[in-house]
């Protein structure tokens, strides 16, 4: 382990965001480990696998913490708390999981540093995760002595009338919890649809590789079987983590006498809008990042402005 010095900054905590375990997860379904043990092996499971993996985990949680630097206040929290949880404007931010830890960390941030940490990554991708354990003692330390590099990435924001706003890293999905067509109108600029379908998806650039992907894919499946011929958008719809635009879908639209079918796909640049008013009685819901438990009811009599959020997630990159 390389010692570095005290570092003199401007930054007073290091916020380390931390997941549970599939054993801890599994205590708190059995209460003990024991009990977890007992039962996966009495339904011929191997534990071992999910101890080690525990047992890895807080090994790295532990090299993470004694390479703050001195000086530097530490507190670990559980994702859990997130929602809850105050961050101040001199903390660092250090997410130790998988991608989706960093993507529900970010929206509670508001331009804070984070430093993404791949806790195995012979088994963890971490598309979103540069840094290993290795790797993330100078990484703390070009943070504390403003000397890294960083990414912005833009969020989605979805705010309704009463100010309840909802953040989306990937993207945001408008629609009804179950599979059933969800009810809504669409305004965009100076056109207005009444629209049944299975709901709208609202892409940011980082989600563009994602969700929107599986959409395109869709489309020209459909289009080339049925004889035709599409383009698709350059870079085959990817955009920059960093760009002003968001991409909105509606996803299987329905044309009948009272719902048309002409707004179901475009941008949303920086500085505009689309407005969605729910016509739904109940089950309507905005969620984002494919998280349904990180959600706004969007029932009938309410309305979500849908535009790009103020605030970006701001990720350390090595240099």
């Amino acid at each position: 382990m390389t010692n570095y010095p005290t570092t003199e900054t401007n930054y007073e905590k290091a916020v380390v965001v931390i997941r549970k375990t599939l054993l801890e997860e599994l205590i708190v379904r059995f209460t003990t480990a024991a009990q977890a043990r007992f039962y996966l092996e009495s339904a011929g499971q191997d534990f071992s696998p999910i101890q080690a993996a525990h047992d890895r985990y807080h090994r790295i949680l532990d090299r993470i913490r004694a390479l703050i630097p001195k000086g530097l206040n530490s507190h670990v929290i559980d994702r859990d708390f997130l929602p809850s949880y105050a961050f101040n404007e001199t903390d660092i931010v250090v997410a130790v999981g998988q991608d989706g830890l960093v993507v529900n960390t970010a929206k509670y941030l508001s331009g804070q540093p984070m430093i993404a940490v791949n806790p195995d990554p012979e088994s963890i991708d971490g598309v979103l995760l540069p840094y290993t354990v290795d790797s993330f003692g100078e990484a703390v330390h070009k943070v504390c002595g403003r000397d890294a590099l960083f990414r912005h990435v833009t969020m989605a924001e979805a705010r309704l009338q009463d100010d309840q706003r909802l953040l989306g890293f990937n993207d945001l999905f408008i629609g009804a919890k179950s599979h059933v067509s969800a009810h809504y109108q669409i305004a965009v600029g100076d056109k207005n649809e009444e629209h049944s379908s299975s709901g709208i998806i609202i892409s940011t650039g980082a989600g563009s590789t994602g969700w929107l992907r599986s959409v395109y894919a869709g489309a020209v499946g459909v289009v080339e079987a049925l004889g035709g011929k599409v383009v698709m958008p350059a870079n085959g719809g990817r955009l920059p983590w960093d760009s002003d635009n968001l991409v909105y879908s509606v996803r299987e639209p329905f044309p009948s006498k009272a719902t048309q079918t002409n707004l179901i796909y475009g941008l949303i640049s920086s500085g505009f809008s689309i407005t969605i008013t729910s016509k739904m009685a109940e089950n309507g819901i905005i969620f984002s990042d494919g998280v349904e438990q990180d959600y706004l009811s969007f029932n009938a009599g309410a309305t979500a402005t849908i535009g790009i959020a103020k605030d970006k997630a701001v990720l350390i990159v090595p240099s």
